[in-house]
């Protein structure tokens, strides 16, 4: 049987953290950043962690993470 493909999207947007729970960069930091506060621009530069709800389906895009 052949090896599965790890989507190449998946590998640069998620990262497998140590405990097994996936991180991602946050969303509304590429555009438009004059009329956001700078809290709310140094806030989205931490990075977020996938909702539980989404992890299965990250997982089957990187089966080898």
């Amino acid at each position: 049987m052949s090896k599965m493909k790890t989507k190449s999207s998946a590998k640069k947007r998620f990262q497998k953290t140590g405990s097994g729970r996936f991180k991602c960069k946050q969303a509304f930091l590429r555009h438009i950043l004059t009329k956001k506060t700078s809290k709310r621009k140094r806030q989205l530069r931490t990075p977020g962690m996938v909702h539980e709800n989404d992890v299965k389906s990250v997982v089957q895009m990187m089966p080898y993470a």
